[in-house]
C-alpha cells in the first residue's frame, strides 16, 4: 500500500485524514490520550509538507445523530495541545460549518470534523447510503490518508468508501501496525509465544483457532482461562465461565496436544467473594477454587510459570489482561506478565484494547515494547487471519 511520500507535492492540498481518536472520557476529561498521541506523527508529517489537514474520527457509539456527550471537542483541544497549534473544530460533519472550516484552512493548518458517527450513513450496511456520505466527505478534500488502525476492520464510509473516491495512502501509524503484525504473523522468530487474556473466550475463538497452527506456546489467563479449566474437569466456583464454549475449548486442548503446541493455563489464582477495591483476597490452586469465590487474577505461581515460558521467546504477542487490573488487588498478574513481555529479547507486540490501556494505567514503560497496537478489534481480526476492508481498499 502507498505511503504519504507517494502522494506527491502536498502543499496546498486538502488531506482528509481518518484517525482513531476514540478515547475514554470522564465528562470532558480524557482519561487516556494514547490514541490522540499516536495520531500526531502523521499529522505533523502532513502539516510539515504544507498540507491542509482535515481530521475525521469517531467517539463512542452515538445513535447516528448529534449527541453532546460524544462531541470531539475535548479531543480537538488535546490535539491542539500536542501539536502546539490551534485546531479548529467544525460543529457538523459535512454541513455548512464543515465547509467553512475547511475553506478557512491555510497551508499547514489542522481542523477536525465533528464525530463522523453523528451521521447515520457512516456505519450503514447499505452501500449506496455509505457511498453518498463518502461523496459528501470527498468534496471537502483532495486526498485521503487512512491512519485510524482501530477502525480498519470496519467497512464504513470514512474508512472504506472514501478510499475509493480519492487518491489515497496509509498513514505512518497504519503502516507501523501492518508492519508489526506482518512480522509476527508471517515470519516470526522462534520460540513464538502468544499470551491471551481478557474476560470471554468467545471473543478469542478465531484467534486461538488460527494461532494453534502458528505458535510454539499459548499462555491463557484472564477470565477466559476458567472455561479452559472447566474443560479440564475443574470446578471454577463463581468465576467467569462460558458453559457453551467448554466443548469447543476441549477441542482446542486436544489440537494443541496433537500439534505439539504448549498450551499453558493458570496453576493458581487470586480469588475473592466480590469484585471490589477493598475485597478480601486469597490465593488458591486452580484446581481448588471455592464455590463461593471468584477467580479474579492469576496467582504468584502462575506468574512465575508464565515468566519462565516467556524467558526464551524471540517473538511475543500479548492480547488481554490477566485479571481485573483496574482494581489494585487484581492487578499484579497483568503487571508482571506485561513486564515479562517487555523484557523479551526479540519482538514484543501488545495487541491493543485493554492490554494497551493496562500498560499505561500501570505506569509501565511503553518504549520497552516493540509495538503497542492502537486497535483492539482490528488487531484481533489480524491475529484471526482475516482480511480487513480498511486495509485491502488501500491496496487498490
Amino acid at each position: 500500500m502507498r505511503g504519504i511520500d507517494e502522494l506527491g507535492d502536498l502543499r496546498g492540498q486538502r488531506v482528509l485524514l481518518r484517525s482513531d481518536l476514540n478515547v475514554p472520557l470522564d465528562g470532558d476529561t480524557i482519561t487516556d490520550d494514547g490514541r490522540v498521541r499516536a495520531s500526531v506523527p502523521t499529522i505533523q508529517r502532513l502539516t510539515a509538507a504544507g498540507a491542509r489537514v482535515v481530521v475525521m474520527a469517531h467517539l463512542g457509539r452515538p445513535k447516528g445523530a448529534p449527541d453532546p456527550q460524544y462531541s470531539l471537542a475535548p479531543v480537538a483541544k488535546r490535539l491542539g495541545e500536542l501539536l502546539g497549534a490551534e485546531v479548529a473544530l467544525a460543529s457538523d460533519v459535512v454541513g455548512e460549518s464543515a465547509r467553512k472550516t475547511v475553506a478557512a484552512l491555510a497551508d499547514g493548518d489542522v481542523a477536525v470534523l465533528e464525530n463522523v458517527r453523528f451521521d447515520p450513513r457512516e456505519a450503514s450496511k447499505d452501500d449506496a447510503e455509505r457511498g453518498a456520505f463518502a461523496d459528501e466527505l470527498a468534496e471537502l478534500g483532495d486526498l485521503f490518508v487512512s491512519d485510524g488502525f482501530g477502525v480498519v476492520h470496519r467497512k464504513q464510509a470514512s474508512v472504506f468508501d472514501l478510499a475509493q473516491r480519492l487518491p489515497h495512502a496509509a498513514g505512518l501509524l497504519v503502516q507501523a501496525e501492518v508492519q508489526a503484525f506482518s512480522k509476527v504473523l508471517d515470519d516470526p522468530e522462534r520460540p513464538y509465544v502468544v499470551v491471551l487474556g481478557g474476560s470471554k473466550v468467545s471473543d478469542k475463538l478465531g484467534v486461538i483457532d488460527n494461532l494453534l497452527e502458528k505458535v510454539d506456546r499459548l499462555l491463557i489467563g484472564g477470565g477466559m482461562a476458567f472455561t479452559f479449566l472447566k474443560a479440564q474437569g475443574y470446578e471454577v466456583g463463581g468465576s467467569l465461565l462460558e458453559e457453551d464454549q467448554v466443548e469447543t475449548v476441549r477441542g482446542y486442548l486436544d489440537r494443541a496436544a496433537e500439534r505439539g503446541v504448549e498450551l499453558v493455563l493458570p496453576v493458581d489464582v487470586v480469588v475473592a467473594a466480590d469484585i471490589a477495591a477493598d475485597a478480601e483476597t486469597a490465593v488458591v490452586q486452580a484446581s481448588a477454587i471455592p464455590a463461593d469465590q471468584k477467580g479474579l487474577d492469576i496467582g504468584p505461581a502462575t506468574i512465575e510459570l508464565f515468566r519462565g515460558k516467556l524467558s526464551d521467546a524471540k517473538t511475543v504477542v500479548w492480547n488481554g489482561p490477566m485479571g481485573v487490573f483496574e482494581l489494585a488487588p487484581f492487578a499484579e498478574g497483568t503487571r508482571q506478565v506485561a513486564l515479562a513481555v517487555s523484557e523479551v529479547q526479540g519482538t514484543s507486540v501488545v495487541g491493543g484494547g485493554d492490554s494497551a490501556a493496562a500498560v499505561r494505567q500501570l505506569g509501565l514503560d511503553e518504549g520497552a515494547f516493540t509495538h503497542i497496537s492502537t486497535g483492539g478489534g482490528a488487531s484481533l481480526e489480524l491475529l484471526e487471519g482475516k482480511e480487513l476492508p480498511g486495509l485491502t481498499v488501500l491496496e487498490s
